[in-house]
């Protein structure tokens, strides 16, 4: 069997401001609080998941919401999250809309082969809009603000920023399969973007790597990216990518049960956290698709902590 991941599985990365975050990506961009539950390593620590109208793998932004100052930006780190719209027309129509928010964005144009729209959110969070005509159906949530023919379809690509090529490529290639495809310049001097990728390629499924070796190294905080997620569409096909990075002596965190999927961590050479997960069994393992979202959920094993750790978060609302 030849190892393929499937395409990105989530993102998650890290606000200081969870009640504000929650109004940001519930209204002003649609999305649907699929699960609010704790960070297992962290349970002071709210964990907040946006997704689709039925949680599905691949569309998943996550957050930690930790009390830290703002990001540092540079390389060594996840710079551009895309988020997957249907067309040009869907393009037009939310930079309109993020206008009317009180939210800049950037020119529509081509980058990387696909038409996109950039924008931040309230806390530096860098987003790049990107269309995407051949994608998978859609699956809209009926209770957002946004009209069910705009909504975010999912995520993808992904950009991160390192300072050097070849030992990330290596792993990229070497270890996780990915292909490399295409090159594109990056905006800062004498950068420039390498695209990868996985299963069957398109946006779902891209990671780009800029190189900019004259760039800080990054300093994680609110509006940064904490990691990125691989999509492996089951436990048999896991197991297999646990042999694998092993195989190649990658220091890793071995399988760790997540509940909602399985998950194997491990970093890429430039530091930048990496993770393999599967797409079961999902976010309807312990409440009904219908109500997902609406109360704080805990994995088994933190039940009987839950007095505890409810009182110790902030009320969302």
């Amino acid at each position: 069997m030849t190892l393929e991941l499937k395409g990105i599985h989530h993102l998650t990365a890290i606000t200081a401001q969870a009640k504000r975050n929650v109004a940001f990506y519930t209204k002003t961009l649609g999305m649907r609080l699929i699960k609010k539950t704790v960070n297992q390593d962290d349970t002071s620590a709210y964990h907040l998941f946006y997704g689709d109208g039925i949680a599905s793998p691949g569309a998943d932004l996550t957050f930690f919401d930790w009390p830290t100052t703002p990001e540092r930006r540079g390389t060594h780190s996840v710079n551009r999250t895309g988020l997957r719209v249907k067309s040009e027309a869907d393009l037009e129509w939310w930079k309109q809309h993020l206008a009317a928010a009180g939210v800049a964005s950037g020119n529509i144009k081509e980058r990387a082969g696909h038409l996109s729209l950039d924008f931040e959110d309230f806390e530096g969070q860098r987003f790049r809009l990107v269309a995407d005509p051949n994608s998978a159906p859609a699956h809209p949530w009926n209770r957002s603000q946004i009209p069910a023919e705009h909504q975010i379809i999912g995520l993808g690509p992904i950009t991160m920023s390192v300072p050097n090529l070849s030992r990330t490529a290596q792993v990229l290639e070497k270890v996780m399969n990915m292909r490399q495809v295409r090159t594109y310049p990056a905006r800062e001097k004498n950068g420039a973007i390498h695209v990868f990728e996985m299963g069957d390629g398109g946006a779902a499924a891209e990671l780009h790597v800029e190189v900019n070796p004259d760039l800080p190294v990054a300093r994680q905080g609110a509006g940064a990216v904490h990691h990125v997620a691989f999509r492996t569409p089951n436990k048999e096909e896991f197991d297999e990518w646990v042999k694998r990075v092993g195989t190649f002596g990658v220091p890793s965190s071995g399988e760790v049960e997540r509940y909602y999927f399985t998950s194997l961590y491990f970093r890429e050479p430039s530091g930048i956290l990496f993770e393999i997960a599967t797409d079961g069994p999902g976010f309807t393992a312990d409440e009904p698709l219908e109500t997902l979202g609406e109360r704080l959920s805990l994995p088994p094993f933190l039940e009987g902590q839950r007095g505890q750790i409810e009182a110790g978060l902030k009320p969302l609302e």
